[in-house]
């Protein structure tokens, strides 16, 4: 099987027909007006390239070293709820698709597919992200949970004080569980593989699936059954939480949602390893800055001292070119990978992962840049 697309946006226009409207939406759209998806793509392709010629690079090496283990491009799969309903176990299979290009793997807290399995389908590099969650012990066992699968690198999100207001998530009922309608259930129906080849087959498999790494108490199906009791993130989430996260986690802790570089040195003074500059993919709050523009600022202030990563807005490999820039040791994607998930599982993740390396690799040469640090 091979995926025939080029780009970014063939990957997407593939997800969208294969998708029911809300999940589609729910990876693809942004906050409010989203203006600060907008922002993050204008901002980027407002920033250029002045390129350096003759400076003989017939090869171009995209190796960077994160936090210990050296990778042979600068690409993260960035956290994401609900890999899993793109395609079946999709969680899995980014996993394995990020193992196959030698890349790190984010695992969200709200996935559908557990830490432990992840991990056992997995031979690469699982990272996992946190949502810190009000009951310090659930949040404790999670992050043990973690550790006991061999995960050595944290991402705490820092950036969720509120849920934010994603308007077509109430249109479309896209929630846990669903929120059903005659509209959305018409879309679904309308989208029979997708209803075969991914709910049908969690049905088969033992029911519909929820957020999997929840404690069993608070575990809700997509469906609707199951858990009686809603788990609480963090309502008042403040420096002292990262303080006892990094007392108790003895691994690499990355802080993401970072774009004050007040922030980033507080980070720092916090024993913080990294952050993560990004504005939630223009998921959150719709006036914030886009990464790009305050990236150069944060590498400044912490870049001696913390290891920088940035996402949002990712579409080409020039795009991650101008954030390494920038001052970023790595970037995290995101939508890419899952519409190319969406559209044919690990082989068009792989396919994704592909085309940006491949787009690093041209933007690198044409502007006559040999190695990351060029």
């Amino acid at each position: 099987m091979t995926v025939d697309a080029m780009n970014y946006a063939e990957l997407r226009q593939m997800a969208r027909r294969r998708l029911p409207r809300g999940i589609f939406d729910y990876i693809d759209r942004g906050a409010e007006d989203e203006t600060a998806i907008r922002r993050n793509r204008d901002a980027l392709d407002a920033t250029r390239i002045v390129p350096r010629v003759l400076r003989g690079t017939p090869t171009r090496n995209q190796a960077v070293t994160l936090f210990g283990q050296t990778y042979p491009t600068p690409f993260i799969v960035a956290p994401t709820a609900f890999a899993g309903l793109v395609w079946y176990k999709g969680e899995i299979e980014l996993a394995r698709a990020a193992a196959d290009m030698q890349i790190p793997f984010c695992a969200a807290t709200e996935a559908v597919t557990s830490i432990e399995e992840i991990a056992a389908a997995s031979a690469g590099s699982i990272w996992f992200q946190l949502y810190l969650w009000q009951e310090e012990k659930l949040w404790q066992d999670l992050v043990t949970r973690a550790w006991d699968c061999g995960v050595r690198t944290l991402v705490l999100t820092v950036d969720t004080a509120v849920f934010p207001k994603r308007e077509y998530n109430y249109r479309n009922g896209f929630g846990v569980p669903f929120c059903y309608t005659p509209r959305n259930v018409f879309d679904v129906l309308t989208h029979p593989r997708w209803l075969a080849t991914v709910l049908g087959r969690y049905v088969l498999a033992g029911g519909p699936p929820g957020f999997a790494n929840y404690p069993l108490e608070y575990r809700q199906r997509i469906t609707g059954g199951g858990a009686a009791r809603n788990i609480r993130h963090e309502p008042a989430l403040t420096w002292s939480h990262v303080a006892s996260l990094r007392r108790y986690w003895k691994g690499a802790l990355i802080l993401k949602g970072i774009l004050d570089r007040e922030d980033a040195r507080l980070a720092a003074k916090h024993g913080v390893d990294g952050v993560v500059v990004s504005n939630h993919g223009g998921r959150n709050l719709d006036s914030a800055v886009a990464p790009i523009e305050v990236l150069p600022d944060i590498a400044d202030a912490v870049g001696d001292k913390l290891t920088i990563l940035a996402d949002s807005g990712v579409q080409r490999g020039a795009d991650a070119m101008k954030l390494l820039a920038a001052g970023a040791d790595g970037v995290m994607v995101g939508r890419a990978v899952l519409y190319g998930t969406a559209a044919a599982g690990r082989l068009g993740a792989c396919r994704a992962f592909e085309i940006l390396k491949s787009e690093l690799d041209t933007a690198m040469a044409l502007a006559g840049m040999a190695t990351l640090a060029d």
